[in-house]
């Protein structure tokens, strides 16, 4: 399932590379080279579509991102790092002063 979801992310991502290069920024983009495109549909209404994509590409992506993120395999026993495995195999507390025990009960407190 992890698998599946990341392929669909890298898909995803692709196709929201090329939708916002082709997009019409102030500098003209790959847009202003596709023209005969444009006068076909018109103008504003190949913006209006691209934003849109746009748009709905990046609500996909958080999407599966998420969901990504919920699928995604955890370990079931929870994993010790060397050094925490080493403590517990050591006498860890051998080589620490021990605090003095308290006051006797035959003793009164000042």
């Amino acid at each position: 399932m992890f698998t599946l979801l990341s392929v669909l992310i890298l898909i995803v991502c692709g196709l929201l590379i090329l939708v916002v290069l082709v997009q019409n920024s102030k500098g003209g983009g790959l847009a202003a080279n596709f023209g005969a495109s444009n006068q076909v549909m018109g103008v504003r209404r190949t913006a209006d579509f691209l934003e849109k994509a746009t748009w709905t590409l990046a609500g996909v992506l958080l999407a599966l991102s998420i969901l990504a993120s919920w699928v995604i395999d955890k370990p079931v026993e929870e994993v010790k790092s060397r050094i925490e495995t080493q403590m517990d195999a050591s006498d860890f507390d051998a080589g620490l002063p021990q605090m003095p025990a308290g006051m006797p009960d035959d003793q009164p407190q000042e």
